[in-house]
């Protein structure tokens, strides 16, 4: 067994602490109260109480401390049901590239991708570190959460301002090809970063399928292919995708934020009613070429706040 966790008491850990003191290394990553490295085990201990034993000699240290269970190393929490690419069997255990985007659907933001590599080692880590779905976390976790996953794992997040965005919508590209350019892009970055390490697979949350992918990037460059797999729901099938959706969702708040303080409003997110009616508010307040560089132009939320200002002229 390579992987093994045990949940220890304080007396138990101090423990640990006092006998692997004199193979104490440093590891500054966040979570981690104390960690040591012998030939063939490291051994981290985390706030939480968890305390963690990798490599050949995982089962023989950590027998020391509790009960180990030789079982496979721990399972998803539970089935999900997904539509794409049959997963590897122990694949959330894997060494992954994961990219997810987000901001496709609001009106006002950028379109932001971001990937993410986990190495198998560092998969307690992440998990530590309490990523999960973005869909069941705050803004505000994960605003914190971002900063502490860039510091533990390599990564690459692309924004997609709101002008360059209509300018090669206004060309014709679809919001399915712009997103497959831009986790292309992210791959490659990644994987440069990490060479000549390569990862066991890729991940990409699945918005198209893989012919309609490959379609919208055959003219590019470099057309990153191998071991990509694709799937729905990913960020719930490894925590490579999961960190990838909270790094998009962050670099997407952060310039909301700033587009924000430029308007002097808090922009609302989505596509909604109200959306309507902040974007008819600023194109009176400020124009609409002010409004056209904070906004995805071809929504149906421009037309629709045109009609609003002219319903308030007409009155």
């Amino acid at each position: 067994m390579s992987n093994i966790v045990l949940v220890l008491s304080l007396e138990k850990q101090k423990e640990v602490k006092a006998y692997y003191s004199a193979s104490k290394v440093d590891r500054n990553a966040p979570g981690v109260i104390f960690a040591a490295k012998l030939p063939d085990t490291a051994i981290t201990v985390y706030k939480s109480g968890k305390v963690m034993f990798q490599g050949s000699g995982a089962e023989r240290e950590a027998s020391k401390f509790g009960e180990v269970n030789t079982t496979a190393s721990p399972q998803p929490n539970s089935p999900v049901k997904t539509k794409g690419d049959k997963l590897p069997e122990d694949f959330h255990i894997m060494s992954v590239i994961g990219s997810d985007e987000t901001g496709t659907g609001d009106y006002f933001g950028p379109v932001t991708v971001a990937a993410v590599y986990v190495p198998k080692d560092k998969i307690e880590l992440i998990r530590e570190l309490g990523v999960k779905d973005s869909k069941m976390l705050t803004d505000s976790i994960m605003l914190k959460m971002a900063k502490d996953i860039m510091l533990v794992c390599p990564y690459s997040i692309l924004t997609l301002n709101n002008t360059k965005y209509n300018e090669i919508q206004g060309k014709g590209y679809s919001q399915g090809k712009i997103k497959a350019m831009l986790h292309n892009q992210a791959l490659k970055h990644v994987l440069k970063k990490i060479e000549p390490e390569k990862p066991d697979y890729i991940l990409i949350d699945q918005f198209a399928e893989r012919d309609t992918y490959y379609k919208h990037i055959q003219n590019e460059k470099e057309i990153i292919r191998e071991n990509v797999l694709f799937s729905t729901k990913a960020e719930q099938l490894h925590v490579a995708v999961a960190a990838a959706s909270i790094l998009a969702r962050y670099a997407f708040l952060k310039e909301m934020n700033r587009l924000s303080s430029e308007v002097g409003i808090t922009l609302q997110k989505g596509a909604s009613n109200k959306v309507d009616e902040m974007a008819a508010k600023i194109w009176l307040k400020h124009g609409e070429e002010q409004l056209k560089s904070i906004s995805k132009w071809h929504f149906a939320n421009t037309e629709k706040a045109k009609k609003i200002i002219n319903l308030k002229r007409k009155k």
